[in-house]
């Protein structure tokens, strides 16, 4: 089955990251954690502060992908998942979102995004474990439907990019062409034997 890197053509304008879904589904297959007020009220005052945060590209993880009956797996070197982060902000993607990416919400807005840069990062506060490299962000969720209609019901459990992206097949070696090499390295030590 061929392995697709895809990665940014920074030549090409429309490459990146064009907005964030929320989806039931995540092909990065990570769910995002609805962040609520802690459990102690201040006053009277007990309202949820309504962010999602979730993984939004984990690099070096192949997602199954299936186009017709042609079937194969893509990922995204952790090069290409930072300068996507990078480029979602700066050209000012932040307030485009959609569901199951089809409808386009208002309402949503990326408040917040880094790089895990360790083990040590806190998503593991929140109980995620996601490898370094992952890009991360969190959501304010300003649309009543959508938070009430999807989010607390459970309907949508991550995040899913939607963007323009280069590609690159990469094929698995042959095991013929190793084959050749571990002839010619006989042939060497075969030939030193002789001097």
């Amino acid at each position: 089955m061929d392995i697709i890197e895809l990665f940014i053509n920074e030549e090409d304008e429309v490459s990146g990251i064009e907005a964030i879904s929320v989806v039931e589904n995540p092909a990065i297959e990570e769910d995002f954690i609805a962040l609520k007020n802690q459990e102690f009220k201040l006053a009277e005052i007990d309202k949820e502060k309504r962010i999602l945060m979730g993984a939004a590209l984990i690099p070096n993880k192949p997602i199954y992908r299936q186009s017709g009956d042609k079937e194969y797996y893509i990922y995204f070197s952790r090069d290409t998942v930072r300068k996507a982060s990078e480029l979602f902000f700066i050209r000012n993607n932040q307030n485009n979102s959609t569901l199951e990416h089809e409808e386009k919400l208002k309402g949503m807005t990326a408040v917040e995004s880094w790089i895990v840069e360790s083990k040590k990062d806190k998503t593991r506060h929140y109980g995620l474990e996601v490898p370094v490299g992952t890009w991360m962000v969190s959501m304010k969720v300003n649309n009543d439907e959508v938070w009430n209609d999807y989010v607390k019901t459970g309907k949508v459990k991550g995040f899913s990019i939607e963007g323009y992206f280069a590609d690159k097949l990469e094929r698995p070696k042959e095991p013929v062409a190793e084959l050749k090499s571990q002839e010619i390295i006989n042939k060497i030590k075969e030939i030193l034997k002789d001097v």
